[in-house]
């Protein structure tokens, strides 16, 4: 019997190497029969540049900046889909159908992926890890490793494996 997975979370960091977690959450949800929410979050400016940005920057400045960085990475997560498609699958309408939503968000990566998670009532959040550090194998990514602690539903993380790079889709 499978597991009832209706929505998978498919958190990105837009690396080059995360096409590769992609892979697996399309494949996921074609094995599921599930939908897919992407969701992408890029991390607030650093509190100590808010008086800066604020005097150079006025309120109309800021909300078109942000706007102008929710475009982009919703174009970027559009191309590497379609390329991700293309390259793996039959033909992109089968897994473009699959993907419900993409989600752009401000703050604090592994609180937006927890909160993205709660609101579309996902059953299962596939992301990648890539180990930064001293010792890079041994340890997951921080956000992954504080979505993993603090997460109730499964969580599929994927390594990229040694010594391979998935930087051919942009």
């Amino acid at each position: 019997m499978k597991p009832e997975i209706k929505k998978i979370l498919y958190a990105t960091d837009l690396s080059p190497n995360s096409a590769y977690a992609m892979r697996y959450a399309l494949q996921s949800a074609k094995f599921y029969n599930a939908e897919v929410i992407i969701m992408h979050a890029f991390e607030t400016a650093y509190i100590g540049y808010a008086p800066i940005i604020t005097t150079y920057i006025d309120d109309r400045g800021q909300r078109n900046l942000y706007e102008d960085r929710v475009a982009e990475a919703k174009a970027a997560i559009e191309k590497r889909l379609k390329a991700v498609c293309d390259e793996e699958f039959d033909a992109y309408s089968d897994y473009g159908d699959i993907v419900s939503s993409i989600e752009v968000c401000e703050g604090f990566p592994a609180e937006k992926i927890l909160d993205t998670a709660k609101q579309f009532a996902c059953d299962m959040i596939i992301m990648g890890t890539h180990g930064k550090g001293i010792i890079g194998n041994t340890f997951l990514g921080s956000t992954a490793k504080r979505v993993l602690r603090r997460t109730r539903i499964p969580i599929l993380v994927i390594p990229l494996p040694k010594g391979e790079t998935d930087d051919t889709i942009r």
